[in-house]
């Protein structure tokens, strides 16, 4: 991940912080606290007047692109020459012009750490989420915190009525670039903060749910082991309904142990 300050110079200011994530190509702006509609980038005073200071990484990207020269720029194979890029590449062409352009006096400039205010936001980044059963997504966040989201009950975002509205999509979940964002698809975005401040606490550690699972699931060696049997013994149990996997596997399946266990009972 790469790091810039975003410094408007014609007022001395810092603006806040370009965050890029390079396999992903992704683009999070920060913005520092105590912005309002006449010193925020012009794109950005919408989110600023609505108290958004972290941006979402298509306003993002869209912040980087209108800085830059165009992909679709007539001489653009000439441009890439003169500059030895082997394609378009929108950091490098930002950083060729330090984010410099004529519509405003902002610039960028390289940061070796992140500041204060950025990695105290981080803190309520997501780690890890997981699709429930009725719409409902479990989230663990950067600052031990796990919550319970009904998505319904966030029908304000963009594009969340097509995720309840198609299961396929709902099962999509997965932590966006940074944890700065759930998304389905990779194509409609929850930000972390909507997420946090919506869910319910659920009164467990992260790592207390990861030494659930640790503790209680069974591959195929270890079930047969616990019931005394051979594999074959083990399928015929499934078959039967006896057993349920929790993960399916043609190289072997994983059980929860609690349904081991009642077998020996």
């Amino acid at each position: 991940m790469k790091s810039f300050e975003i410094i408007d110079e014609e007022n001395s200011l810092s603006i806040g912080v370009l965050l890029y994530y390079e396999r992903e190509k992704t683009f999070i702006i920060e913005l520092r606290e105590g912005l309002d509609e006449w010193n925020a980038p012009l794109l950005l005073t919408s989110y600023v007047n609505k108290g958004i200071l972290t941006i979402p990484r298509d306003i993002s990207k869209l912040w980087v692109k209108e800085r830059i020269i165009p992909s679709g720029r007539q001489n653009i194979q000439s441009i890439l020459k003169t500059h030895h890029l082997k394609e378009y590449d929108e950091m490098k062409f930002l950083e060729l012009s330090k984010g410099r352009c004529s519509q405003d006096s902002l610039y960028i400039e390289k940061l070796n750490d992140l500041p204060a205010f950025v990695v105290m936001r981080q803190a309520r980044n997501l780690t890890n989420c997981t699709i429930l059963e009725g719409l409902t997504v479990l989230c663990f966040f950067a600052d031990d915190t796990v919550k319970k989201i009904n998505l319904t009950d966030l029908d304000y975002v963009s594009g969340i009525d097509k995720i309840i509205d198609n299961y396929a999509l709902f099962s999509s979940c997965k932590i966006g670039t940074g944890g700065y964002f759930m998304t389905f698809n990779d194509s409609i975005d929850i930000p972390c903060g909507v997420l946090y401040d919506s869910g319910i606490p659920i009164p467990f550690k992260p790592s207390e749910f990861l030494l659930f699972i640790k503790n209680n699931l069974a591959d195929t060696t270890e079930c047969c082991n616990l019931l005394e049997c051979t594999r074959q013994n083990l399928a015929y149990m499934v078959k039967q309904g006896q057993i349920t996997p929790v993960i399916e596997n043609i190289k072997g399946n994983i059980y929860s142990k609690g349904d081991i266990q009642k077998n020996l009972w």
